[in-house]
């Protein structure tokens, strides 16, 4: 699981040698001899930022859109990433230990903690119901526990939301202790210190050099869907620059789980940068604040709103048309996205 302990644990690396291993051993075979024999281009390649670490902002068409920018980012300009992805992905030892060796930082959601501390109570997921219940309290900053019994009640979840509430345990790396508070205060508490942590990482991150690459709509769709602000949270914290990428083919050669490629063309255009100074000036915030908190939320949201749109459509720009905006893409909902 992804838990406090764990993220306390990360050291990212400049050379990250779990990314240098797998390029040279898997992946510069897999892409460079037939009959897998893929070409990666970059459009815009002048856009690469080579004297500063930038975010990149990225459309996840498949489960391995990635590889190839980093591979080439790798091959071309000695360049590493630091990649955001699902808390889930950390929930087996074994490939928990793979992300952090890679340089991923796993992104501690809301979502993802209410589902992962929940199935470690119940031995299962929760129901949907219960999750959207749970997700309703803890996003309107709901401290008071009555509300989400009555709501389980009328929903006929009650006998699942209540382990969640009353019983005493290890919430993720949080000694919960329903005599001490309750489940929804230690939620915010647990949500709030990992959150930190991440922030830290992701400063890390840019201060060694790490460009950190992210997907901002926070699950993969073959058409670009909607954007999650947590991208231009952190940019605005960090004060980085945010250079869209438009990823056109990954599909084609990644058509199922398997990591091998089948070859063909994968096409990243690179737009523009996104600078503070630039596109970005008029998003500034002056004063300091904490990214994914509700306090920031509450003051910032349109204008974490307005950017993650900007964003958005810079990347759709990027796109083919079967890739841009519009038509049916199927995306994962509920609690399928977390476990």
């Amino acid at each position: 699981m992804l838990t406090l302990d764990v993220l306390d644990s990360i050291e990212l690396s400049k050379r990250p040698w779990g990314q240098i291993a797998v390029a040279s051993s898997f992946l510069m075979p897999n892409y460079r001899l037939p009959p897998s024999k893929t070409e990666i281009r970059f459009e815009g390649a002048e856009h690469i930022a080579e004297d500063r670490p930038v975010i990149y902002a990225m459309n996840h068409t498949d489960r391995y859109n990635y590889w190839p920018f980093q591979y080439r980012l790798w091959r071309e300009y000695g360049q590493y990433t630091t990649t955001w992805v699902k808390g889930k992905y950390y929930n087996k030892a074994a490939i928990r230990a793979f992300m952090i060796k890679m340089n991923n930082l796993a992104v501690p959601s809301r979502g993802y903690l209410i589902t992962a501390d929940a199935a470690q109570v119940l031995g299962h997921a929760p129901r949907d119901k219960t999750y959207r219940i749970l997700r309703r309290a803890i996003d309107a900053n709901i401290t008071d526990t009555r509300q989400v019994r009555q709501e389980a009640a009328d929903e006929g979840v009650l006998s699942e939301v209540v382990p969640i509430l009353d019983t005493a345990r290890d919430m993720l790396g949080l000694r919960f202790d329903p005599n001490r508070q309750n489940y929804l205060e230690a939620m915010f508490e647990l949500f709030g210190k990992m959150m930190e942590r991440f922030v830290e990482l992701n400063e890390e991150a840019l201060s060694k050099g790490l460009n950190i690459l992210v997907f901002p709509e926070g699950t993969r769709a073959k058409r670009l869907s909607d954007g999650k602000p947590g991208l231009a949270q952190m940019a605005l914290r960090m004060n980085a620059t945010v250079v869209p990428v438009g990823c056109n083919g990954s599909d084609e050669l990644y058509p199922g789980d398997s990591p091998l490629s089948k070859g063909g063309e994968v096409v990243y255009r690179i737009g523009e940068p996104m600078t503070p100074e630039g596109a970005l000036a008029q998003f500034q915030i002056d004063e300091h604040f904490t990214p994914f908190t509700h306090d920031a939320e509450d003051r910032y949201g349109e204008v974490f709103a307005e950017m993650t749109d900007l964003v958005m459509d810079r990347i759709n720009d990027l796109l083919d048309p079967k890739y841009q905006r519009g038509g049916d893409s199927e995306v994962i909902e509920g609690t399928k996205r977390f476990i």
